[in-house]
């Protein structure tokens, strides 16, 4: 099946921030008011101990000049590949506005502190979840993972779970940005951000 061509109407983006934190935050908060689904959404991509890549998506739940945070279970399939390998690759796109941001740097585990302060400001029925799912393992069918969280929401049947020890959060320290705008006949534009010396060197790439 041979689907229509779909072209990018983009106005020329002839500058960029100086600054790439600046730059993210004011893309993110155009795809905020332009409606668009999730646009916390992004893809992470992790590598396991012998180079095998995986990706998935994922929510950010902070940003600042720190960089990404996200949550995740401690003992997950990316968890695991984060210990093994700190270093990361990530996408956001809105796509309706024509624009994906790339970031790759590394990870760290935050605060304890923080992921408390997160985890008590989530739904009761997500910090439930969280507690009972052991993510990412084999299971045998639905009934046992609605069994895991009958258990847990008897223990907790007004759904304050404290943060379990095998919960928290990462953030991801950016050491490259890449900001794509789509342009017509497939010639885009993109600027590249990379560290040097401790400043911030920006540069125009081909499309």
């Amino acid at each position: 099946m041979v689907r229509k061509r779909l072209e990018y109407e983009s106005e020329p983006l002839e500058s960029v921030d100086v600054d790439p934190f600046l730059q993210f935050g004011s893309w993110l908060q155009e795809a905020v008011v332009a409606g668009i689904p999730e646009p916390e959404a992004f893809v992470l991509a992790t590598v396991d101990r012998l180079g095998a890549p995986s990706a998935r998506t994922l929510l950010m739940r902070g940003f600042d000049r720190d960089g990404v945070v996200f949550y995740t279970n401690y003992q997950s399939r990316k968890a695991l590949e984060l210990t093994q390998n700190p270093r990361v690759a990530v996408v956001f796109l809105w796509l309706p506005l024509h624009r994906q941001v790339r970031l790759e740097g590394t990870v760290e585990v935050v605060e304890p502190e923080t992921s408390d302060a997160y985890f008590a400001s989530r739904p009761p029925e997500s910090r439930l979840a969280s507690a009972a799912s052991p993510q990412s393992e084999v299971v045998a069918d639905r009934a046992q993972l609605d069994a895991l969280l009958a258990q847990v929401s008897a223990l907790y049947p007004d759904g304050n779970v404290p943060r379990p020890a095998h919960w928290g959060g990462y953030r991801i320290r950016p050491h490259l940005f890449e900001f794509w705008q789509g342009r017509r006949a497939r010639f885009h534009d993109r600027f590249r951000y990379r560290q040097s010396g401790g400043e911030w060197i920006v540069e125009r790439l081909a499309p």
